[in-house]
């Protein structure tokens, strides 16, 4: 590999040659000897952001002061908030987030026509990937024929959503679609879309090189930090206005170095590691800002693991969870089946470009953390939050302890399943789903899984038959390798058929269960359980017929598909009675780590990954069948129950609005802490009783058509009435009840939405109020549009979420957050109150205090302050324009 450096005339610049490809980039070191500060001890992962800023430079919306900040980060140990304007390089969606997103650019085309303006200047301007992945739901299992089943039916719920996304395909440059049955965009972006280092032609006809970076409509768009390329999840409002053009605002942020040392030890696997990750970094508190590994323990990490690790960033609170670039990322490009001439380039760029992680590799970090990897051991987490990491020897007594203090049920109790000759009870376990994008990225624990299964299959062990199993891998690649190690033959004999490749059970679309097992559940009310291999267990998520929820390794799902129930130690009490009448213990069946690396080696190749995504664009025959017409704007179906033309930009007008106090505003929702996105918009079926239900009952829908919130969120009626919905939220304003209810104006209970079309009748405003961490988990942007959309002004609650936060501002919604240690309890709030805020109108400055009058039902008024999260001056022409969305509008059409 020969390596040559030359200057030009902007000083920055310079050219490398790598691979037989000569290109140019942005030095930081050339910055650096430029006088610009001295950027040698940043970490990789801001070394990232500030080389976005030496060639974005403009005197404008980036500064040479911007780029001079950084340097004063690294003098001040690890701290320098100034806002920033920050360029990713593309855009990664999946369907759930991204139909929402190409709804509202379709609309936005019929918004700027509606101004005067050119349809056309509604185009992504940087690469937008829209991977299919979140439709398909598990209807079959257990049976060779679930794939295959689960498709047709995917194609027949969904297909309204796939002409709409076609045609937006044909519509829109810049805009690809990767069809259904392919994979989790998360494993599809790891293993084949990300390049680490990319490039690109110039304004001069120069190809630049330049660090891979990106946003994604989904919170675990952080996996491919594992490959060193930086990106995290925003919500669709916010990725439109990048893919249009439009920077990302933010702070530089700090960033946490989390040290790992030692090696992991026989039995573990990285989701033991990652879970334990959570832990740490939730109570150290990472919320909006960067995390870094470094250590001699990645040099025994594969980029496998690494990949699960970042990949849960969101569930630790991190913007990101970064690994700089190594040998081992050298060594996965290579094994992915990237080219020669991009691997050799991304190591001659990091080296040349202080990016390369070795033994010296020593930066500055505003915190640190450390694990030793030889501590830790197998694990759960649950039943609500990924966060409640479990050791595996304390699970059984956990649960025990969950159904006292937390779901307040009494144990033992039984009742029969009709027709069956077993009977249920709390704690045993009914869906076990190898799942997400987390574990099924990472063939070590997908092998591992196949060889538990293996070995239970050989003492003639099987799932117990109230277990709804599934096997849903992350991509095409891992059918490949399971299937070249005769895997899949075994995972099929327990009842991990594959069932599709897409998200499913970690989505919530775990499909129903058996009808009578469903049944004795809600008669005996009992607590039903899920294992699942996903990143996400919130209440009401995966099931509603499931309470408790765990997060587990794969291995471990097979392990208590054959227990069947949470009130079984693994480690101590038998999984079963093998085919000799002996008790089988989880170490019988548990494959030894070389036994797991070893056929890892052997199956995991190159050419596997070149042969899957050879044609990833194309599709299968019912993908190519699907036909579209080929239109500017789209012609939206009057009749459709998926797509409706959103109300956002009707009757615009050309110039921008002010922000404005909120008087006589009245609480819609009283809400507790970690109340998630999930809560707020939830993604899984609904019942033909609720408000979204009756809306499509009313357009003559079956319940059995209904598919689920996530598939539906192309129609703002449906969410809106979905908005707060979900089956486990607890509105404070009423005792003892589940599920999206209220006070209507009239003080009678009622649902959130018909309360909040009652009030906007009135023409009154309303608030939310909340605890900590409003707002954790997904990106999902429904959750602010449908808080938009139902007429709130104001969110005020403790603590914020990062990119909800951001999400709200996006719609023209204010988040607020308590200040001088007031809560809603301390206020003693009930919900019955009127709410003004004053202070908003006219130079509003970003994160200012400003006072909040609380009057009580017996007239008593109590005045408090709060601090305004909108948190950037652009933020601040968000809100005035009512949303990002029309910000970027009247800028395009006045252009």
């Amino acid at each position: 590999m020969t390596v040559t450096v030359g200057h030009d005339s902007q000083k920055t610049k310079q050219t490398l040659t790598a691979g037989g490809q000569t290109v140019s980039y942005y030095s930081i070191p050339a910055a650096q000897a430029a006088g610009l500060g001295d950027f040698s001890r940043l970490p990789a992962a801001l070394k990232v952001v500030l080389e976005n800023m030496l060639r974005f430079e403009d005197g404008k919306t980036v500064s040479v002061e911007d780029i001079k900040a950084f340097a004063e980060w690294a003098k001040l140990g690890g701290q320098n908030p100034r806002e920033i304007a920050y360029r990713p390089a593309r855009v990664l969606m999946q369907d759930f987030t991204g139909v929402p997103a190409v709804v509202d650019l379709a609309a936005m085309r019929d918004g700027i026509k509606g101004l005067g303006g050119d349809a056309q200047k509604i185009n992504p301007l940087s690469p937008v990937d829209l991977v299919i992945d979140h439709s398909v739901m598990i209807d079959e299992f257990g049976t060779p024929r679930a794939f295959q089943a689960n498709v047709d039916r995917e194609y027949e719920r969904n297909m309204e959503r796939y002409v709409f996304l076609k045609w937006g395909q044909n519509a829109f440059n810049n805009f690809r679609v990767v069809p259904p049955g392919t994979g989790i965009c998360h494993q599809v972006n790891l293993e084949y879309l990300a390049q680490t280092v990319w490039t690109d032609t110039d304004q001069h006809g120069n190809v630049v090189a330049y660090p891979d970076t990106l946003v994604g409509t989904d919170s675990h768009t952080t996996m491919v930090n594992g490959l060193a390329v930086l990106g995290w999840g925003v919500g669709g409002i916010e990725a439109e206005a990048a893919m249009l053009g439009q920077p990302v605002s933010m702070l530089i942020p700090e960033v946490v170095g989390f040290k790992l040392t030692g090696e992991m030890m026989e039995g573990t696997t990285a989701t033991d590691l990652v879970l334990k990750v959570v832990q740490m970094l939730r109570k150290h508190g990472v919320v909006g800002k960067f995390v870094e590994f470094y250590g001699e323990g990645l040099d025994r990490l594969p980029l496998a693991d690494r990949a699960t690790i970042a990949n849960m960033a969101p569930e630790y609170g991190a913007t990101c969870g970064f690994f700089p670039i190594d040998g081992e990322t050298i060594r996965y490009l290579r094994g992915t089946g990237r080219e020669e001439s991009r691997i050799a380039l991304v190591e001659a760029y990091a080296k040349a470009n202080g990016m390369w992680r070795d033994e010296n590799y020593d930066p500055v970090y505003t915190s640190t953390l450390h694990l030793d990897m030889g501590t830790i051991v197998p694990a759960i987490s649950g039943p609500k939050r990924p966060q409640d990491y479990l050791p595996l020897t304390d699970a059984k007594a956990s649960f025990a302890r969950e159904m006292d203090a937390t779901f307040k049920r009494p144990q033992g109790k039984e009742v029969p399943v009709e027709g069956e000759d077993y009977t249920m009870s709390s704690g045993k376990v009914v869906i076990a789903s190898i799942t997400s994008c987390t574990n099924t990225s990472n063939p070590y624990v997908l092998i591992g899984a196949g060889l538990v299964a293996r070995k239970a299959r050989a003492l003639g062990l099987n799932r117990k038959p109230w277990v709804k199993t599934s096997l849903a891998p992350g991509s095409q690649v891992v059918s490949e390798y399971l299937e070249a190690a005769g895997l899949q033959e075994d995972l099929d004999a327990v009842g991990f058929n594959l069932v599709g490749y897409g998200c499913t059970t970690c989505i919530g679309n775990s499909g129903p269960l058996q009808p009578e097992i469903s049944k004795a559940i809600n008669e005996g009310d009992l607590v039903a359980t899920a294992v699942l291999s996903g990143n996400r267990n919130f209440e009401g998520r995966i099931s509603p017929d499931v309470r408790a929820n765990y997060l587990a390794s794969p291995p471990l799902v097979v392990a208590y598909a054959l227990a069947g129930d949470m009130n079984i130690d693994l480690t101590s009490e038998p999984l079963g009675i093998s085919k000799d009448g002996k008790p089988v213990f989880l170490k019988d069946i548990w494959p030894s780590n070389k036994e797991i690396a070893d056929l890892v080696h052997q199956v995991v190749t190159r050419e596997a990954f070149q042969k899957k995504y050879a044609d990833v664009f194309k599709g299968d025959a019912k993908w190519q069948g699907v036909k579209v017409t080929d239109s500017e704007t789209y012609d939206w179906p009057a009749t459709s129950t998926y797509i409706q033309n959103p109300p956002y930009f009707k009757g615009m007008a050309k110039t921008k609005g002010a922000i404005k106090n909120i008087e006589g505003a009245r609480v819609l929702a009283l809400l507790g802490d970690m109340i998630t996105t999930d809560h707020i918009s939830p993604a899984g079926s609904f019942k033909a009783t609720t408000p979204a239900g009756k809306y499509l009952t009313d357009r003559q829908v079956p319940v059995s058509e209904f598919n689920s919130y996530g598939a539906r969120r192309g129609n703002h009626e449906v969410m809106m009435r979905g908005t707060f919905a979900n089956i486990r939220i607890k509105n404070e304003m009423l005792d003892g009840v589940e599920g999206g209810y209220t006070k209507g104006p009239d003080g009678q209970q009622t649902s959130i939405f018909d309360a909040s079309m009652a009030y906007q009748d009135q023409g009154t405003p309303l608030v939310i109020f909340g605890g900590i961490e409003y707002g954790a988990g997904s990106s999902r942007d429904w959750a602010a549009k449908g808080t938009a959309l139902l007429g709130v002004k104001a969110v005020i609650a403790e603590s914020f979420e990062r990119i909800h936060r951001s999400n709200l501002v996006g719609m023209g919604v204010i988040p607020f957050e308590f200040t001088g240690g007031d809560t809603r309890k301390s206020l003693g709030l009930t919900g019955d109150e009127v709410v003004a805020i004053e202070g908003l109108e006219g130079d509003l400055k970003p994160l200012s205090t400003v006072p909040c009058h609380i009057t009580y039902a017996d007239g008593t008024v109590k005045t408090i302050q709060i601090k305004c999260r909108i948190d950037t001056a652009i933020e601040i022409e968000y809100v005035e324009n009512g949303g990002v969305l029309h910000y970027v509008l009247r800028d395009l059409a006045s252009a």
